[in-house]
């Protein structure tokens, strides 16, 4: 037997930390239910490191490489 994944609640949060494997930068993200959320939306996050959900208004912040 082949347990789901419980997906988190979308948009809970005001402030989220990712990293460059959570990229494509998506609000929902991968990780959260998008039934219950707005439209999906594709945020650039690369060049500046942060980013803002036009939304929910959810932030964003890619986390530097250990390294």
């Amino acid at each position: 037997m082949v347990k789901s994944a419980k997906k988190a609640q979308a948009n809970t949060q005001r402030v989220y930390e990712i990293t460059h494997d959570d990229l494509p930068l998506s609000c929902p993200t991968r990780e959260m239910r998008l039934w219950d959320a707005h439209p999906r939306v594709y945020l650039p996050i690369e060049d500046t490191g942060e980013a803002v959900c036009p939304y929910c208004e959810a932030k964003f912040i890619l986390k530097a490489c250990a390294g």
